[in-house]
């Protein structure tokens, strides 16, 4: 009996852990928070302003304190960082036409209709970049009522003229001027180096010069004689920058 009921404990248990791993999991790897959590990595702070298309993976973000703007699809995995001074305009789509758009240096086109019913409701967000020009959310399409969080084309248009206000407001600023970039410093002045000139060993007897009339032959046999005697004579004072340069090389052929 005893066995039987440790059993139903363990399974308990195992259950009881099986199932808070999985909502977990769930709760963890949602749509929305793996592109909240991509926008706050990328835009190096909390963002300040976030809407996700559900059901897409696609999603925007804005944190006005380091002044950046971000966008990211496939849930997160991807995204793109702009500057908010990069954006251009906004636009509302509904059914394929611009309903309500606003401009960077244009008068701002309201919302200016109530929308209940509707196909496809899309918000165009445009930047200043050749490679990546705009960007699109589609908020609402045919067949998102049968999602489990569903909202409705109603809410999709409400939210996306909530984010035309906040793209005039941004647009009402002035553009940030990009600082020009500083001259490269200047090279340094390579000065020429004085040549050393080499002092005289001591104990080193000058060979002497050649004697007016004497035989060239005879004075070249003395001069050899001389260096020859020269090469013999150790130097009773040797230079201690020349045995250090010495240790040093031995050192090194004994490290090798």
């Amino acid at each position: 009996m005893n066995d039987v009921v440790r059993l139903l404990l363990m399974l308990a248990l195992a259950g009881t852990a099986v199932t808070f791993a999985g909502s977990f999991a769930i709760w963890f790897f949602d749509e929305d928070r793996r592109i909240q959590r991509a926008l706050k990595r990328v835009l190096k702070g909390e963002p300040e302003a976030v809407l996700v298309a559900r059901g897409r993976g696609r999603g925007v973000g804005v944190n006005f304190a380091t002044g950046l703007a971000a966008v990211a699809w496939d849930a997160g995995a991807w995204c793109l960082v702009y500057r908010i001074d990069e954006l251009m305009g906004a636009e509302l789509i509904i059914d394929d036409q611009v309903v309500a758009r606003a401009h960077r240096d244009e008068p701002r086109r309201a919302l200016d209709q109530r929308v209940s019913h509707a196909a496809r409701v899309t918000l165009r967000l445009i930047f200043d970049d050749p490679q990546h020009p705009d960007f699109e959310l589609d908020l609402w399409l045919t067949g998102d009522e049968n999602r489990r969080v569903a909202a409705s084309p109603g809410a999709a248009v409400l939210e996306a003229n909530r984010w035309l206000a906040r793209a005039e407001a941004i647009l009402r600023r002035p553009r940030a001027m990009t600082p020009p970039r500083p001259p490269p410093p200047p090279s340094p002045r390579r000065w020429p180096r004085r040549r050393r000139r080499r002092r005289p060993r001591p104990n080193s007897p000058s060979p002497p010069a050649p004697r007016a009339g004497s035989d060239p032959a005879l004075g070249r046999r003395r001069l050899r004689r001389l260096r020859a005697r020269r090469r013999t004579v150790a130097n009773p004072f040797p230079s201690p920058l020349r045995e250090k340069v010495a240790c040093g090389a031995g050192s090194d052929e004994g490290s090798r």
